[in-house]
């Protein structure tokens, strides 16, 4: 006798699949930021970090000139001036709504970091946006990439810019946030110390 298929109960929302974005890395890239996986509102919107209560955009403004103020399009031309690219670590994923703490583990399949890598030798760090980036890279992403590589790529943890991350005031923020600037600021001061995930 066949199992009774397991259904979900009544009421209950399927979740949705959301997939990322292509990378949007110029030639010279330096750091890549990388989030977890689109919003809603990024997905409707087809533009990264989206949500108009996202810190991204205004961080950039504060780092790079690339504040949502300007035209997307302008935006991204200017954090690749800049060396900086952008991307998700998750290829594609099952969610409800649009928290990250909403995605379902056994949907994750990761983006193709390592290739990036492979085609992008100039990128000396990567920026993790959030804790669930954070640990999707840890698990899914960093064992994929070569040892030697991965050695001397920093890696830097930083904090979710998303309207749900709450908890550390904005200044506190964009001072963390300052580190890309060990990258792509003038001077050469790439120090290599950074919080490893």
């Amino acid at each position: 006798r066949r199992a009774a298929a397991t259904r979900r109960p009544r009421g209950e929302k399927a979740p949705d699949r959301v997939a990322s974005f292509p990378p949007q890395v110029g030639a010279g890239c330096r750091v890549l930021v990388l989030g977890t996986v689109p919003s809603l509102t990024s997905l409707e919107m087809r533009q990264s970090y989206a949500h108009p209560q996202n810190l991204f955009w205004p961080f950039m403004g504060a780092l790079y000139a690339a504040g949502p103020d300007l035209p997307y399009a302008e935006r991204i031309a200017r954090l690749h001036a800049a060396g900086v690219g952008i991307w998700d670590v998750l290829k594609h994923c099952e969610r409800h709504g649009s928290l990250d703490s909403s995605i379902l583990v056994a949907s994750e399949v990761p983006n193709d970091i390592p290739a990036l890598l492979e085609a992008h030798p100039t990128i000396e760090a990567i920026a993790l946006n959030g804790a669930k980036a954070q640990a999707v890279f840890a698990r899914r992403i960093g064992p994929a990439i070569a040892a030697e590589r991965l050695d001397r790529t920093a890696l830097l943890a930083l904090p979710s810019t998303s309207p749900a991350n709450a908890s550390i005031p904005r200044a506190d923020k964009l001072e963390r946030w300052r580190e890309l600037l060990r990258f792509t600021g003038t001077g050469g001061l790439h120090s290599r110390r950074s919080r490893r995930v």
